[in-house]
C-alpha cells in the first residue's frame, strides 16, 4: 500500500509493538495490584492507590523525566541494568516502559471495579468447601472478572498507542527506533508541508483507538453473556 510512506509505516508498526508489550507485561502486575486494592486491607493502602494513579495526575513530561533519572544509564536502576547489558533509555523498550506506566492506572481501575463487583460471599462459599485461595481465584473470581480484565487490557493498549509526553522525554524521537505514532505526528507538524502526512497518521491513530474501544466493548459483552449463560 502506498497510502503511507515506509517511514510512516515504521512508526505505526513500532507503536503497535510498543503498545502490545506495554499491555502484556503490565497485565499480571495490574491484576495483582487491582486485587490487592479491592480485597486486601494493609498499612499504606491509600499511598499505594495514590502511586498507582499518580501518572494520571502528573504531567507526562514529569513522568518521563522521572523515568530518565531512574532508568537512564546513570540512574540507580539504569546503571544496574547497564551492568548486565540491558539498556532501556533511548530504546523502544524504554518507550514500552513509559507507555506501560502511563496506561497502568486505567488498567488497574477497570480490573478493580470488576473485582469489587464480585460478591465476596461467592468466594467465601467456595472456601468453605475446602478450596484454596488460589483455586477460589482461578475457578470463581477470575471467570467473573474476565470482562474487566479484557477491558483494562484493551484500554491500556489504546492509551499506550497515544502516549507522547513521557515517551519523548524518556526515549527521545529517533526514527525507526523510538519514533511512535504521536512522535511522528509531532515531528511532521514541525516540517513545512508535513501536514498531509501528519493527517494520515492522525487518521490511523483514530481508527486504531476506536477499534480498540469497540473491541473492548464487544469482548466484554460476549464474555459477560457467556458467563450469564453458564
Amino acid at each position: 500500500m502506498d497510502w503511507l510512506t515506509p517511514q510512516e509505516w515504521q512508526a505505526v508498526a513500532l507503536s503497535l509493538r510498543v503498545s502490545f508489550w506495554a499491555m502484556l507485561l503490565s497485565l499480571p502486575f495490574g491484576l495483582f495490584v487491582a486485587y490487592a486494592l479491592a480485597r486486601w486491607q494493609f498499612p499504606g493502602k491509600q499511598v499505594v492507590n495514590g502511586l498507582v494513579h499518580l501518572p494520571l495526575i502528573l504531567p507526562p513530561v514529569v513522568t518521563g523525566y522521572l523515568l530518565l533519572i531512574t532508568f537512564g544509564t546513570r540512574g540507580p536502576v539504569g546503571s544496574l541494568l547497564q551492568e548486565v547489558g540491558i539498556t532501556v533509555a533511548f530504546r523502544w523498550t524504554g518507550a514500552a516502559l513509559a507507555a506501560a506506566i502511563m496506561a497502568f492506572p486505567l488498567m488497574v481501575r477497570a480490573m478493580r471495579l470488576s473485582i469489587e463487583a464480585v460478591d465476596p460471599r461467592l468466594e467465601q462459599a467456595a472456601a468453605t468447601l475446602g478450596a484454596s485461595r488460589a483455586w477460589v481465584f482461578a475457578t470463581v473470581t477470575l471467570p467473573l472478572i474476565l470482562p474487566g480484565i479484557l477491558t483494562g487490557a484493551i484500554l491500556a493498549f489504546a492509551k499506550a498507542m497515544g502516549e507522547f509526553g513521557a515517551t519523548i522525554t524518556f526515549v527521545s524521537n529517533i526514527p525507526g527506533q523510538t519514533q511512535t505514532l504521536p512522535s511522528a505526528i509531532y515531528a511532521l507538524l514541525q516540517v513545512p508541508g508535513g501536514e498531509g502526512s501528519a493527517l494520515r497518521l492522525v487518521v490511523v491513530s483514530v481508527v486504531v483507538a476506536m477499534g480498540a474501544l469497540l473491541l473492548s466493548e464487544w469482548l466484554s459483552r460476549r464474555v459477560a453473556a457467556r458467563i450469564a449463560g453458564a
